[in-house]
C-alpha cells in the first residue's frame, strides 16, 4: 500500500530493533547472573562449548524434527548413541552431565532413550550390585554399551507407583542354582519399558523373589533380552512394540512377558538383600538404605523442570518483546508491543519468578542428595550408632522433599509450557515453534519415576508422621524448622500475624517466608487432626492415612511451595552484590504472586487479613512492572544459544517473522496436492441429483 492510504495505518517497527531496545539498560550484569545460575565461569564456558558442538554436529539437527514419521524419529535417535556413549566414557564427568542437561532440552526424546541405559538400567548395577557384580557387568561393557545395551524393567501392565505389588516372578531352583523369571498373569507384563522394542539386550527386571515357597518382596535381576551376535530374542522372552505416544517418539518403548526364563543366581543383584548357594536369604539389618538409589531420577526432574521451563520463557518472552497489537490508534505510530500490557506482564512474569526458584530448588536439591549418598556408601553394612540413625533420619527426609518437589516442578513446568504456548497466539499451536511438543514431551514427567499424586501423599505422609514426632519431644529438621514456631505441644497453631500494613512491610521477603511458614503449618496440622480423627473411628494406622489422603496433599502442596521460597531466599542471600536486587525483587514476586493464588489458606492461618491481601494485589501488580524492565534480559542470563532455544519466535535478534516463514516454507515446498485426482476431483464434479432451488440474485431486494 502506498500514499495517503498507507499514512493512515500505524507504522511497522523493526522486530530486531525492538528487542535491541529491550538490552539498552539491564538492571544487573547479565554475564554475572549467567555465571551465578550455573554455577560459575568455567562451567558457563563449557555448556557454551558443549552447544556450539551439538550445533555443528549434523547428527544433531533439530530443526526439521516436526516433519519426522516415528521410523525416522527413531532411527535418528540411534545414530546419535554410540557418539554420546563414547563422550560419556572418555570425558570427565561434569561434562558428560552438563551435556545431558542440555541434551535433555535440545532433545528429551533421545536424552531418554540414552538415560534408559545409563541413568536407569546401569543406575540400578550402581546402586544395588555388589562390588564383584559391578565389576562383572563393567567387563561385560555394561558402561560403554560395548556388548549390552540395557533397560528398566519395573513398570506392569497392571502395577506402577505400587512397586510392591508388582505380580512378576523370581524363584530359586535349589538344584541348578537360578532364578526362574516367569510373567504369571496378562496384568505382569512388564509395560513402557523404554529400549525394549528395538534395542536392549538386557534388562533390569524387578521381581517378587520366592526361596522355599517364601516371598521376600520386589528385588533386582539382571535378565538376559536378546542374544548379542544375532539380536535373536533369547527362550521364553517375548516382547512387543508400544507404538506411538503422546510425546518422546524417539525412544522405542516396549512390553515384555517372561515365561520361565532361567539366568544364573549372581544375576539377582545382592548390594543389599542375598541369596547364597545353599538357599538361605540373608536380609540386610538396615532395608531401607536400598531406596537412596532410587531418589536420583526424581531429583534430576526439578533440575529438568528448570531447564525446560527456561526454555519455555525463553522463547515467550523474546517474542512478547517484538510482536505488537493494538495501541493508541494514531497514525504513523507503532501498535504495542505484548510486553507492555500489564495483562501479558501477569502471564508470564510470576512464570519467571517460580522457574527462577525451581533453578535454586534443584540447586540445593542435587547438593543435597549427592551428600546422602556420599554418606550412604561410606557406611557398611553392619554400622550401627548415631551415624546410620542420622543417615536413615536424613535418607526420609530427602525422599519426602525430592517427592514433594518432582510432583510440584513437574506440575508447575508443564503449565509453564502451555501458558507460554497459549501467550504466542495461534503461532502457539505451529510444531515449528517449539512449545506444542515441548507439552508433549514433558508431560510424562508428571507420571514417570512415579506418578504425582501418589509421591505428594508420600511427602504428605511424612508430615503427618514428622509432626507428631516433634509433638513428642523428637528434633525437626531444618525444612520444617517453621513448626517450631507455629505448633505446640498440643497441636494447635500459634497465633502468628503479619506486623504491620505497609506495602514494604507485608510484601517483606522475610514476612513473606513467615506467612507461608504458617500456611505450610496451619496445612500439616489439619492433616494431622485428620489423620488422628481416622485412628478414633478404629481405623488401622494405614487406613487413617488414608482417610486424611485429602489433607495430606494439601499439606505437601503447601509444605513444597513453603520450601521452595525458603530455598530462594537462602540464595539470594548467598548471591552478589550486584545480583541481588533483581533476585529479591523476583523472590518477592513468587512467595507474593503465590500467596494471592491461595489467599483462602493465608487467611484461615490468621496471618494475612483482607487487606494485606488486597496489598499483595497491589504489590504484583506493581512487581510485574518493575520485572518487566529486565525480563529479555533475565532470559538472556539463562544463557540458551538459539540452537537450544529452536524457535524461530525466540531467536535472540529478534527477527521472528522473517525465520518463522522461511522454516515453515522450507520443511514444506510446494508440491501437487497427493489426493487431487482421488479424492478432491471426484467431490467437486459430482453430479448433483438434488433440486438445486432458485437462483440466488443477491442484488436484488
Amino acid at each position: 500500500m502506498a500514499g495517503a492510504d498507507a499514512d493512515l495505518l500505524p507504522r511497522v517497527a523493526n522486530p530486531m530493533e525492538s528487542i535491541a531496545s529491550e538490552r539498552k539498560a539491564p538492571s544487573f550484569p547479565i554475564r554475572d547472573l549467567t555465571y551465578w545460575l550455573d554455577g560459575g565461569k568455567r562451567v558457563t564456558e563449557m555448556k557454551e562449548r558443549i552447544m556450539l558442538e551439538l550445533e555443528r554436529d549434523p547428527l544433531w539437527r533439530v530443526s526439521d524434527h516436526p516433519n519426522l514419521t516415528l521410523a525416522e524419529t527413531r532411527e535418528r535417535a540411534m545414530s546419535k548413541v554410540r557418539r554420546l556413549a563414547d563422550l560419556a566414557v572418555s570425558r570427565p564427568l561434569d561434562e558428560t552431565m552438563m551435556r545431558l542437561s542440555i541434551v535433555s532440552v535440545v532433545d528429551p526424546g533421545f536424552w531418554t532413550r540414552f538415560g534408559v541405559h545409563f541413568g536407569l538400567f546401569f543406575g540400578a548395577l550402581q546402586g544395588q550390585a555388589t562390588p564383584s557384580q559391578l565389576a562383572y557387568w563393567l567387563e561385560k561393557g555394561a558402561l560403554s554399551m560395548q556388548g549390552i545395551t540395557g533397560c528398566f524393567g519395573m513398570t506392569e501392565l497392571g502395577h506402577g507407583s505400587n512397586v510392591a505389588g508388582l505380580e512378576t516372578t523370581a524363584t530359586l531352583d535349589e538344584k541348578t542354582d537360578e532364578f526362574i523369571i516367569h510373567s504369571p498373569t496378562l496384568t505382569a507384563t512388564k509395560w513402557w519399558i523404554g529400549g525394549a522394542a528395538h534395542t536392549a539386550t538386557h534388562c533390569a527386571v524387578y521381581a517378587q523373589l520366592f526361596v522355599k515357597g517364601k516371598c521376600y518382596g520386589t528385588k533386582t535381576f539382571v535378565v538376559q533380552l536378546r542374544d548379542t551376535k544375532t539380536f535373536q530374542l533369547m527362550p521364553g522372552v517375548n516382547i512387543g512394540d508400544l507404538g506411538k505416544k503422546m510425546g518422546r517418539d524417539q525412544i522405542d518403548n516396549g512390553w515384555i512377558q517372561f515365561t520361565h526364563v532361567r539366568i544364573p543366581r549372581p544375576n539377582m543383584l545382592m548390594k543389599h538383600t542375598k541369596v547364597t548357594r545353599a538357599g538361605d536369604v540373608i536380609a540386610p539389618p538396615l532395608a531401607q538404605l536400598a531406596y537412596g538409589a532410587l531418589i536420583q531420577g526424581r531429583v534430576s526432574m526439578v533440575s529438568d523442570s528448570a531447564n525446560v521451563a527456561k526454555r519455555a520463557l525463553t522463547i515467550a518472552t523474546r517474542y512478547a518483546s517484538v510482536r505488537r497489537q493494538f495501541g493508541s490508534g494514531k497514525a504513523g505510530e507503532p501498535e504495542t508491543k505484548l510486553l507492555d500490557y500489564p495483562i501479558h506482564q501477569h502471564r508470564l512474569l510470576p512464570l519467571m519468578a517460580q522457574t527462577f526458584a525451581m533453578i535454586f530448588a534443584a540447586r540445593e536439591m542435587t547438593a543435597n542428595y549427592q551428600q546422602l549418598m556420599s554418606v550412604l556408601g561410606e557406611l557398611g553394612e553392619d554400622d550401627e550408632g548415631p551415624a546410620v540413625k542420622d543417615a536413615i533420619k536424613n535418607l526420609k527426609e530427602t525422599h519426602a522433599t525430592s517427592a514433594g518437589l518432582k510432583a510440584f516442578c513437574t506440575w508447575m513446568c508443564l503449565n509453564i509450557i502451555d501458558q507460554c504456548r497459549q501467550s504466542l497466539g495461534g503461532h502457539g499451536y505451529s510444531a515449528y515453534t517449539g512449545l506444542s511438543q515441548a507439552y508433549s514431551d514433558f508431560a510424562v514427567h508428571c507420571t514417570w519415576e512415579g506418578d504425582n499424586t501418589i509421591l505428594t501423599l508420600q511427602c504428605g505422609r511424612y508430615l503427618v508422621a514428622t509432626a507428631l514426632d516433634a509433638r513428642n519431644g523428637q528434633p525437626l529438621p531444618d525444612n520444617l524448622s517453621y513448626l517450631r514456631d507455629v505448633v505446640s505441644s498440643g497441636g494447635s497453631a500459634a497465633g502468628k500475624a503479619c506486623k504491620g500494613d505497609s506495602v514494604e512491610q507485608v510484601s517483606a521477603l522475610d514476612t513473606l517466608k513467615a506467612a507461608w511458614g504458617s500456611v505450610a503449618a496451619n496445612a500439616i496440622r489439619s492433616a494431622v487432626r485428620d489423620f488422628e480423627a481416622g485412628l478414633a473411628k478404629g481405623l488401622s494406622k494405614d487406613n487413617a492415612y488414608e482417610f486424611s489422603s485429602a489433607s495430606r496433599l494439601h499439606a505437601a502442596r503447601m509444605h513444597t511451595y513453603t520450601y521452595l521460597l525458603h530455598r530462594f531466599a537462602a540464595q539470594v542471600d548467598q548471591s552478589p552484590p550486584k545480583l541481588r536486587p533483581v533476585l529479591t525483587l523476583l523472590a518477592q514476586l513468587f512467595g507474593a504472586h503465590s500467596a494471592v493464588q491461595h489467599s483462602g489458606e493465608f487467611l484461615q492461618s490468621g496471618f494475612y487479613s483482607g487487606a494485606h491481601v488486597e496489598t499483595l494485589k497491589a504489590f504484583v501488580n506493581t512487581a510485574c512492572g518493575e520485572v518487566r524492565k529486565d525480563a529479555v534480559p533475565l532470559t538472556d542470563a539463562f544463557g540458551y544459544t538459539d540452537y537450544v532455544v529452536n524457535s524461530p519466535l525466540g531467536r535472540y535478534d529478534g527477527n521472528v517473522y522473517e525465520k518463522y516463514f522461511d522454516l515453515v516454507t522450507s520443511l514444506n515446498p510446494a508440491k501437487p496436492v497427493p489426493y487431487f485426482d482421488s479424492l478432491i476431483k471426484p467431490l467437486l464434479e459430482r453430479a448433483n441429483e438434488s433440486d438445486p432451488g432458485p437462483e440466488l440474485e443477491i442484488d436484488q431486494e
